[in-house]
C-alpha cells in the first residue's frame, strides 16, 4: 500500500509507526520469540512488528486502541493465530491472557510516549504472570529507568521500576525508523520481573511512599525530604547519612527505609 492510502497517525495517541525493516528485524533478534509464546504486543499500529512475530509464533495477541487500525491489523492473518483486542492498554487485564499460568506471558510494544511509565506500573501490578517485557520508549526514559545510584539520571523512576524488574538498555533507534519522525532518539529496553519479588507485597505502599517523599525535592538532602516522618538519628541506625540526597541511596537503602516506617507504624 502507498504512504497516503494507509491510516495516518493521531497526535492524541502519540502514534510513531515503526516502518523500518531491518530495525523490526533488531527488535524481534533481541525478544528472540519460540513458537509456543506467549506474546502480546501493545500498540502495534500498521502491524511492521506484528508481521515479524506472526513468522515465529503459533499465536499472538494484540492490543490496540485505535479504532482505524483493526481491519488492517485483522487482515495480517488468516490462519487465526492473531487475536485483536480493541482496548486501551492503561486498563487492560493481560493476566487473563495466561489463563491462571504464571511467568508465561512475554508483553512487547512500541509505547507511546505519553503513556509509557502508567502502562509499566499497571503491567508491574500484574507481574506474577509476566515472564518478560520489550519495549520501544523514549530514549531519555530508558535512560531513567536504567540509571544508577549517583547518576543524574537516578530518580523515583529508577527505583520504583528497578525495585520490580531486572533492566537492561539493548539499543538505541534514530528517529528515521519511525513515521510520522519524532524529534527524539528512542532506545529498546527489556525488563524481566524479579523472581522472588525484591519488594514484598505487605512493604509495596510503604516502599512507593518512601520513595517518592525521598525524591519530592532532589536538591534537599534525605532528612529534610523525610523531616517529621523520621529522626536523623534514627537514618544513621539504618547506616543512611542524613546529609546525603535520595539519589545517591540504592535499593537496599529504600528497602530498609520502608521496612523500618512500617514497622514503625511512622507513614501518614
Amino acid at each position: 500500500m502507498q504512504e497516503a492510502s494507509l491510516p495516518r497517525a493521531k497526535k492524541r495517541f502519540g502514534q510513531n509507526f515503526l516502518v523500518q525493516p531491518q530495525m523490526v528485524q533488531r527488535i524481534i533478534a533481541a525478544i528472540a520469540p519460540q513458537t509456543e509464546d506467549l506474546v502480546v504486543e501493545i500498540g502495534p499500529g500498521r502491524g511492521a512488528l506484528t508481521r515479524g512475530l506472526l513468522q515465529r509464533l503459533s499465536r499472538l495477541d494484540v492490543v490496540e486502541l485505535d479504532r482505524e487500525l483493526l481491519a488492517g491489523l485483522r487482515a495480517l492473518d488468516g490462519s487465526g493465530a492473531l487475536r485483536v483486542h480493541h482496548a486501551d492498554a492503561l486498563s487492560f487485564d493481560f493476566a487473563a491472557l495466561a489463563g491462571g499460568r504464571e511467568q508465561v506471558l512475554r508483553v512487547v510494544g512500541n509505547l507511546p510516549y505519553n503513556i509509557a511509565t502508567p502502562l509499566i506500573f499497571h503491567l508491574l501490578d500484574q507481574a506474577d504472570a509476566l515472564r518478560d517485557m520489550h519495549f520501544m520508549l523514549q530514549k531519555e526514559v530508558v535512560e531513567r529507568i536504567v540509571a544508577a545510584p549517583g547518576s543524574k539520571a537516578y530518580g523515583r523512576l529508577s527505583v520504583m521500576i528497578q525495585a520490580s524488574c531486572a533492566v537492561e538498555s539493548l539499543f538505541t533507534v534514530a528517529p528515521g525508523n519511525f513515521f510520522p519522525v519524532p524529534k527524539v532518539d528512542s532506545a529498546f529496553l527489556r525488563l524481566i520481573p524479579h523472581r522472588p519479588a525484591r519488594v514484598p507485597e505487605a512493604l509495596r505502599p510503604a516502599f512507593a511512599q518512601v520513595v517518592a517523599m525521598a525524591f519530592a525535592q532532589r536538591r534537599k538532602t534525605i532528612a529534610n525530604n523525610l523531616r517529621g516522618i523520621v529522626a536523623a538519628d534514627t537514618l544513621r541506625s539504618l547506616a543512611i547519612d542524613p546529609g546525603c540526597r535520595a539519589e545517591t541511596l540504592d535499593q537496599t537503602a529504600f528497602l530498609r527505609l520502608a521496612e523500618a516506617f512500617l514497622h514503625q507504624g511512622s507513614l501518614p
